[in-house]
């Protein structure tokens, strides 16, 4: 180790900017660090030797340098000296190599808690250097490929989001070859991007791509945090998702090869949507690693508690949070946010524990100035925007309250389309979780009560509500169906994690069978899940392998699977070929047909009732096809309804949705007036499309639907 004598570097020319630049001659260095006494850039040489810069400083808090001889490739950390002073939230530690929070590429392997370097990086107080154990931040130019094609920009109200892990999806899949399996390349693969094409899907919301670190306990289990949700670097793409000729070129390869994944999705007409996690990181609690933040400013970049700042105030159930009342950790998302639009191409994002990201020292803020910044950032305010919108803190849940033009992950719609379709429908064993039909309304007009308060009233309108049934955190739909509890024994705790809230029912056979009866009962009940997905106003998002019937046999909470039991199985039956060719066939509906995806709120206004061939823009009916009323809707056992939508425009179809909810037949009256006949173009009790009649049926003409079914009618000329 040498230190270079402060002549060799010059004050950075911009003091301001934040992370490792190529410029002229070498690089310009910049970090965060107000509490720190001295900074050094530490390079490692190509012999293993390092070589640390000292850097000037503190200027509003900011070290900074221009260091002359560094080039693309360099591999480099800080080290912070200051004081160590837990109570008063310090934790300097020079004997700790620390990653750049900016650093763009990740290369190296972390040592693990159960080795000895791992215990050293779990040692806070060590006089043990680090770098051994530490991976490096590495110096990268700008990505090389060049885009082929514009950005999709698929509008909110045609688009279909399939949430899907990078490595899951291809890990087995025909056509992808082995060595692209599981990877960026993998994904942008022909084979997996016709996949997607033919379902008809428009976005892929990919599991968190940032480099992220498995957590210690997981280690010492023998598991790995498999969904990532595990921050290490808000800048660097996880290298272990590139393929292995990537990996072995270095950062910069890695780099372009996600840019390169993206630009081919791109031609295909596919938004990427990464789901970013900047409401905590790897560092975990006070016990776990230093690897970053933790090591260069603590007090600045984590919620302490005000009058104990030893102890994190944690929101998030982590360990740590990020503190978003700080100007420089909302400057760090910002940027990070930035530069995966601008030089990585992507689409947008969803923000987990979004709550997290509007926290002030009072409490969840729609007005907190990262939202502010967000919305209004000219890059940023123009791409796709998703909450998670909860946090575990005090006033956590804000669903319906991020400001414009944000869209919300909605557990309501969530909650009470698995509660109609499974808990009170053929499971109901007693059991009610207010699934009543006027609540089932609600979600399939859009959610209105959650989503119209702006101003003025309803601006954001229902494609504010991302609508679904099942995500990567919970049972698969499959299991939704198949299993009345969770069986997460495999993920080492015993079974007490994930959650008991599922409203789900096993049919009356707890996980596998081959009982003919039971099974078709559960294809139903997937059908009719998704299908209330696709067919409800607002923005739908499939979990992937939902349309193929994947099942995680019972485990709720698989973020440590690293396995057969998360990845794809594409060895597919014939009943999940059928599966997968009525969700694409409903997909291709609702994109063919503007009235099944609207932008704004319906607000059942007759403009015109002179004129026979003009409806109101949405309308409820009974099962006899008479008008709802209200004792109608405040009746519990209702579970028959019918809702018809219209756009009132020349060559435009209008839709009607029968819900019969019931475990028995019902006799259904279409509504009787003058428009046009219809067509029945999906039925959740048809196990294949081709099993659909395109027979006319006339207003007025009664039908049997068969019991816990989903119809959708479309009008046709006659």
């Amino acid at each position: 180790m040498s230190i270079v004598p402060p002549p060799h570097t010059a004050p950075s020319p911009t003091p301001h900017r934040l992370g490792v630049h190529l410029v002229d001659g070498g690089v310009t260095v910049g970090v965060m660090a107000a509490h720190a006494t001295a900074l050094h850039f530490c390079v490692f040489n190509a012999d293993g030797s390092e070589t640390r810069y000292p850097l000037h400083g503190p200027h509003h808090g900011l070290w900074h340098a221009y260091v002359p001889g560094i080039e693309q490739g360099a591999h480099y950390g800080f080290r912070a000296t200051g004081p160590w002073q837990p109570r008063k939230g310090h934790r300097y530690n020079p004997h700790k190599l620390l990653l750049d929070p900016y650093g763009r590429g990740v290369e190296g392997r972390l040592a693990r808690a159960n080795e000895p370097g791992g215990k050293a990086l779990l040692s806070n107080r060590t006089d043990v250097d680090t770098a051994p154990f530490m991976p490096r931040s590495v110096v990268t130019a700008p990505p090389s490929g060049e885009w082929q094609t514009p950005l999709p920009h698929v509008p909110f109200e045609d688009s279909v989001i399939y949430e899907v892990h990078v490595k899951g999806f291809t890990q087995t899949m025909p056509g992808v070859p082995e060595e692209l399996r599981g990877t960026y390349a993998g994904l942008a693969h022909p084979a997996a991007v016709q996949y997607l094409k033919d379902l008809g899907v428009t976005s892929v919301e990919l599991l968190p791509v940032h480099a992220f670190a498995d957590e210690p306990h997981l280690e010492r289990e023998g598991l790995s945090n498999y969904w990532g949700y595990s921050t290490m670097s808000f800048f660097a793409p996880h290298a272990a998702y590139a393929t292995a000729a990537a990996r072995e070129a270095g950062a910069q390869a890695v780099q372009d090869e996600f840019c390169g994944m993206v630009d081919l999705l791109h031609q295909a007409g596919l938004e990427v949507i990464l789901d970013v996690v900047y409401n905590h990181t790897a560092e975990g609690g006070w016990g776990d690693r230093v690897l970053s933040w933790r090591g260069l400013d603590n007090l600045t970049y984590y919620r302490n508690q005000p009058h104990a700042p030893q102890h994190y105030d944690d929101v998030t159930g982590t360990g740590n949070t990020l503190d978003f009342g700080h100007p420089r950790v909302t400057q760090m998302a910002l940027d990070s946010l930035r530069y995966w639009v601008t030089e990585m191409g992507v689409d947008g994002f969803r923000f987990d524990l979004a709550a997290t990201l509007g926290r002030n020292s009072s409490g969840f803020s729609p007005d907190h100035p990262f939202l502010v910044g967000l919305i209004t950032d000219p890059v940023l305010g123009g791409v796709k925007l998703i909450a998670e919108p909860w946090d575990v803190g005090l006033g956590g849940w804000q669903v319906g309250n991020f400001p414009q033009p944000f869209s919300e992950w909605n557990d309501r719609f969530r909650d009470y389309a698995r509660a109609f379709w499974l808990t009170s429908g053929v499971g109901a064993q007693g059991r009610r979780h207010h699934p009543t039909a006027p609540e089932l309304a609600t979600r399939l007009a859009g959610s209105s009560d959650l989503f119209s308060r702006s101003e003025p009233w309803g601006m954001r309108g229902c494609i504010a509500s991302i609508n679904f049934v099942t995500a990567h955190d919970g049972f698969t739909a499959h299991d939704l169906t198949a299993y009345n509890h969770k069986h997460n024994e495999a993920n080492g705790e015993d079974n007490r994690d994930g959650t008991d809230n599922n409203r789900s029912y096993n049919h009356g056979v707890e996980g596998e069978t081959d009982d003919p009866e039971v099974l078709a009962l559960r294809r139903r009940s997937i059908r009719n899940l998704l299908g209330t997905t696709l067919l409800a106003a607002g923005t739908p998002m499939l979990l992937g392998g939902d349309e193929i019937g994947r099942t995680q046999r019972g485990n709720n909470n698989a973020y440590c699977q690293d396995n057969t039991l998360s990845w794809f199985d594409w060895d597919l039956e014939p009943w999940q070929e059928e599966l997968r060719r009525s969700i694409a066939h409903l997909i291709r509906l609702r994109l063919e047909n503007r009235v099944l995806r609207p932008r704004g709120f319906y607000d059942g206004i007759d403009r015109d009732p002179t004129d026979a061939l003009f409806r109101i823009d949405s309308a409820w009916f009974q099962a006899d096809g008479s008008h709802e009323n209200e004792d109608w809707w405040e009746d519990p056992g209702t579970r028959t309804v019918q809702f018809m939508r219209s756009l009132s425009q020349e060559g435009e179809a209008d839709a009607l949705v029968i819900v019969n909810g019931s475990r028995a037949d019902a006799e259904i009256t279409i509504p009787q007036d003058e428009g046009r006949p219809w067509v029945l173009a999906w039925d959740s009790a048809a196990e294949s499309v081709d099993d659909l009649e395109d027979d006319l049926v006339a207003p007025g003409t009664t039908l049997t639907v068969e019991p816990m079914s989903l119809r959708l009618y479309l009008s046709r000329q006659a």
